[in-house]
């Protein structure tokens, strides 16, 4: 039996997303897209707005189906599965953030982060014992009991990786995690996220605009006509 320690935690072969929004030409948003990412592997993703950037990244997280080419998550190819199968991996081996922190403002910082994993069949006691370690480790231990409306920009944000990282997924996919944030925040916000992937053990894939944050990372993407290229010195 194959053991998936073994295999890629993230592999995308060949992808190809097309659109025609009514009009009589497709656009070719994803042309032969293909990367792997390693365990424990952080990626940058460098790409301007409109170029296929969050296209890829809701195929890699099983948010949308490409037209052509393959996923497979730890080894096992995603093609085949239906929809509560799909839904299960992106409950339990993927953790999605995004520009906008989307917390639910009814409820406090460590119930949003103790939702997802009761979703997930975890026990009150250690869904909130998970919340309180996530929230310590970037800073938050202070302010878990508030609401979203009552935290920062970067608070929020910071609320939200713990979010992503409540049921320990194997992949992290992030698009523009810091795109919100003033530079001295999001250089903070970023440091936190960071320190948090590499005290798990996450592969991440991480689309950024900023050229000095892509550069904390292992390595660094692009997309250049709808296909990835490694992003070269100066680039």
């Amino acid at each position: 039996m194959n053991d998936p320690r073994q295999d890629p935690v993230l592999r995308l072969s060949g992808l190809g997303k097309g659109y025609n929004h009514g009009q009589p030409n497709q656009i070719d948003v994803l042309r032969d897209a293909s990367l792997s990412l390693e365990r424990g592997e952080v990626v940058a993703l460098v790409a301007p707005s409109g170029s296929g950037k969050s296209t890829l990244l809701h195929i890699a997280g099983l948010l949308d189906q490409p037209d052509s080419g393959s996923v497979a998550i730890e080894g096992a190819e995603m093609a085949s599965l239906g929809d509560r199968a799909r839904t299960a991996i992106r409950r339990d081996k993927v953790g999605f953030i995004y520009q906008f922190h989307h917390l639910l403002p009814e409820f406090s910082a460590a119930e949003n982060i103790i939702l997802p994993q009761l979703a997930a069949g975890t026990s009150r006691r250690a869904a909130e014992a998970r919340a309180d370690e996530l929230l310590e480790r970037v800073g938050l231990s202070d302010r878990m009991r508030h609401r979203p409306a009552e935290l920062s920009g970067g608070e929020q944000q910071r609320v939200a990786f713990c979010r992503a990282l409540a049921n320990g997924p194997a992949l992290l996919l992030a698009d523009e995690p810091t795109g919100n944030l003033d530079p001295a925040t999001s250089d903070t916000v970023f440091g936190a996220l960071m320190g948090l992937v590499r005290d798990t053990g996450l592969s991440a894939l991480i689309a950024t605009h900023n050229l000095e944050l892509a550069a904390r990372m292992d390595r660094v993407l692009r997309m250049e006509n709808g296909t990835l290229v490694p992003a070269t010195e100066g680039a």
